[in-house]
């Protein structure tokens, strides 16, 4: 199956292990000490996020090390970015909507 950063965000736990290794790399043990599912439920997360490149892992001895590709985000970020200014003007319509009450309710006093 082939994957990609839109499948590998979709879900919360992913979310946060990709904010997790986005500090640090972690091992896959360190990583999966985090949460309260279980160490194969993690694993298949990780694998994942492997798959769609936001996680690249590397073995160094009996350790599997988790560490962030953020370039590989990049796709999902274009992607929201696209509506920044929808959501801006949202937002100042709506500021302008509250301080026109705020004004209102000012000469009605």
């Amino acid at each position: 199956m082939r994957r990609d950063v839109f499948q590998a965000i979709a879900d919360p736990v992913r979310r946060d292990i990709i904010e997790l290794v986005s500090n640090d790399t972690l091992t896959v043990n360190e990583v999966a000490e985090k949460f309260e599912i279980s160490r194969p439920a993690i694993s298949k997360h990780i694998r994942i996020l492997n798959e769609c490149g936001i996680i690249e892992i590397s073995q160094k001895g009996r350790e599997r090390y988790c560490q962030i590709q953020p370039k590989n985000l990049i796709p999902a970020f274009l992607w929201i970015e696209q509506y920044k200014s929808l959501w801006e003007d949202k937002i100042d319509s709506f500021e302008n909507y509250l301080m026109k009450l705020q004004t209102k309710n000012k000469e009605n006093e």
